[in-house]
């Protein structure tokens, strides 16, 4: 008898075996166990909070849509987007410099990093403020320029200077990490090809660095727009300042702050769902292309309906 004979008779059996099975899935209780706590716990926390009356929820509805809330929302976003373009191309220039052959140019930037991320931000955003305090006039070194610190440096000018300049320092890092995870030979190649080291950052590197370089960038874009609460100590009317000048008038301190919170969550969900469709557009090509939602929801439905269930069977 021939091994491809043997071979199809084995076949046979095993497929007569199967016929007369079923395939049973395999049973995960403790998932389902878990799954089903987590909904009873959101459940009754839910219910806690819209059933308890000191939450004052028509008093949150009535405020979610006050002029002077809006007005410091509009604020708080000119701040984050002020201050991380100041971080992200300060960023980038610090970055280079980190990587520059020079090593003094390297020193300069880590000592600004090293400044910058060894001191907390709200007394950098103090130091900013209080500014004309060391140095009354300010000359930019010049010696036909004096300028009078009192009137240059706003309470929102401290707070763009003391947040952007701090982002810089982080971004600069994240910028260092991308440029650092492409591979040596592409800068080589384009080097043998004649590109200047510009030139070579700017088309072949930071393209291919920004897989790495957009998520951190859209975390601290959502931490940016949580930080901006930190300005309401110099009295700049951002979405915090406000609810803090409205309850200290009516006395309706928790409503206020869950406003607050309600515009911050949206703001952060959104540019949430923003980070994510700026990933997926730099990540194109990669094989680990995150799903979209409503891929998601589709492949969902696929598994876990009847038609499909049967056909597994």
């Amino acid at each position: 008898m021939s091994m491809t004979t043997t071979s199809t008779r084995v076949e046979e059996d095993f497929s007569d075996t199967d016929a007369g099975l079923t395939v049973v899935p395999k049973r995960h209780p403790g998932r389902v166990l878990t799954a089903v706590a987590i909904v009873v716990l959101g459940a009754l926390f839910v219910r806690s909070v819209f059933s308890n009356e000191r939450f004052a929820w028509d008093v949150v509805w009535l405020y979610l849509r006050d002029v002077s809330i809006g007005q410091g929302l509009i604020v708080t976003l000119e701040l984050t987007a002020l201050c991380m373009l100041i971080g992200v191309v300060l960023g980038i220039v610090l970055a280079v410099m980190r990587l520059s052959s020079n090593p003094v140019v390297r020193a300069g930037a880590y000592a600004y990093v090293s400044f910058f991320r060894g001191t907390p931000v709200l007394v950098q955003l103090l130091f900013w403020y209080n500014l004309a305090a060391l140095y009354p006039k300010v000359t930019f070194g010049l010696p036909w320029v004096s300028l009078d610190a009192n009137a240059l440096i706003t309470p929102m000018t401290a707070a763009i200077l003391g947040l952007g300049l701090n982002q810089a320092a982080y971004q600069s890092e994240i910028v260092r990490a991308g440029v650092l995870s492409v591979d040596h030979g592409q800068g080589e190649a384009a080097e043998a090809l004649g590109l200047t080291k510009l030139q070579t950052m700017r088309r072949i590197v930071l393209p291919q660095a920004m897989r790495v370089i957009i998520p951190p960038t859209g975390n601290e874009t959502i931490g940016m727009l949580k930080s901006t609460a930190l300005v309401s100590v110099l009295a700049v009317p951002d979405l915090l300042y406000s609810a803090q000048i409205i309850y200290s008038r009516n006395f309706l301190t928790i409503p206020l702050l869950i406003v607050a919170s309600i515009w911050y969550f949206v703001v952060t969900t959104v540019l949430t769902v923003g980070q994510f469709y700026i990933e997926r557009y730099y990540a194109r090509g990669n094989h680990r292309l995150p799903p979209t939602p409503m891929q998601q929801l589709r492949r969902f439905v696929r598994i876990h309906s009847p038609l499909a269930t049967q056909e597994t069977t």
